[in-house]
């Protein structure tokens, strides 16, 4: 996340060469993607954990939060 947030003040500074901000862009969304998969397992884990041994009971929709 911290190198996500070091890409995106970089390319808002608008002083990186054009090379270079395609390399950034490209990174940043690699690191997104990777940040977002994260985030859906946490969330996946969570609701197992809300689940727990009494089944539909007391849950809580991921994406619902």
């Amino acid at each position: 996340m911290r190198e996500l947030e070091t890409i995106v003040a970089r390319l808002e500074q608008g002083e990186v060469d054009l090379e270079d901000s395609i390399a950034l862009y490209e990174r940043g969304q690699t690191l997104k993607a990777h940040c977002e998969a994260k985030l859906k397992a946490a969330e996946g884990r969570l609701e197992k954990i809300v689940l727990g041994a009494s089944g539909a009971e007391g849950t809580v929709p991921a994406d619902a939060a």
